[in-house]
């Protein structure tokens, strides 16, 4: 249930269009993270991909799934854009946050059970068979790994 719950919402998030054009990333003085159509003066700052990608064609959509037509942004007021385009940029990097804490932790606990359980089995081609203790070796290294590239 709740895998469909996330699949759902994954759906209905990167279903709808982006309406935003360039959009930069930039820390002040007070180490506060902002993000603005227009990079600020004399600061540095980075461009943020606010692209979405299309959502898998091979996943079942569900009626309740399908995204509604949302109203025009207003445009008489440039301040009120710029709110529009921060809060969409910050609900995409909670989406990529909790996209990359969930990935971490299926990691953590496919790791967990490589390292507690020295006679796994998997499945390849329908057939079943054990893991030898160098492939499990070499799944717990690789496991590592992305935990220590990916789950800072």
């Amino acid at each position: 249930m709740h895998r469909l719950i996330l699949v759902g919402s994954l759906l209905l998030v990167l279903s709808t269009p982006t309406v935003a054009g360039q959009v930069y990333k930039w820390v002040d003085a007070q180490g506060v993270t902002h993000f603005g159509a227009q990079p600020p003066e004399g600061q540095e700052a980075t461009s943020v991909n606010t692209s979405v990608p299309k959502p898998p064609t091979h996943l079942p959509r569900l009626d309740s799934e399908i995204a509604q037509p949302q109203a025009p942004l207003p445009e008489n007021k440039p301040e009120g854009d710029q709110k529009v385009i921060d809060e969409k940029v910050k609900a995409e990097v909670a989406t990529q946050e909790a996209e990359r804490r969930k990935y971490c932790e299926t990691v953590r606990t496919n790791l967990a059970q490589l390292q507690n359980n020295p006679r796994l089995r998997v499945e390849v081609n329908g057939d079943v068979r054990r893991l030898s203790e160098e492939e499990r070796q070499s799944r717990i290294r690789e496991a590592e790994k992305a935990i220590g590239e990916n789950c800072n």
